[in-house]
């Protein structure tokens, strides 16, 4: 079952995590800005404005960068994203980032990908 977070983030309603386009499943490298350090991997997904991936910690900061390779695109994809909302499952804190810095080509990329898929 989905809580709210209650360490400081904003809620995710079901109404705001609604979105016009799906999500896929992709293999996602974060680093949690306020943090800093290496990036990690995450199993997560993607939607066209934005990622989600879950961990055993919620997020220290607002802000992640991210890196993430696209079938199909001819490179690894850099992105800041913000933190729109953190979920809990069991002992699980799902985070939904909303893209804030990304390439066109990229945005393009994941438009084509996300139809495609």
């Amino acid at each position: 079952m989905r809580e709210p977070n209650t360490a400081g983030g904003p809620a995710v309603t079901p109404e705001a995590d609604r979105r016009d386009s799906g999500r896929v499943p992709l293999e996602l490298l974060v680093r949690d800005a306020a943090l800093g350090g290496s990036f990690e991997p995450r199993r997560g997904n993607l939607a066209l404005g934005g990622v989600y991936f879950d961990g055993l910690h919620p997020p220290a900061g607002s802000r992640f960068e991210l890196r993430f390779i696209l079938p199909g695109h001819g490179g690894e994809i850099r992105a800041v994203a913000e933190v729109l909302g953190v979920t809990r499952e069991d002992e699980r804190f799902g985070t939904h980032l909303r893209f804030v810095e990304i390439p066109l080509d990229a945005e393009l990329a994941i438009a084509r990908f996300l139809q495609q898929a």
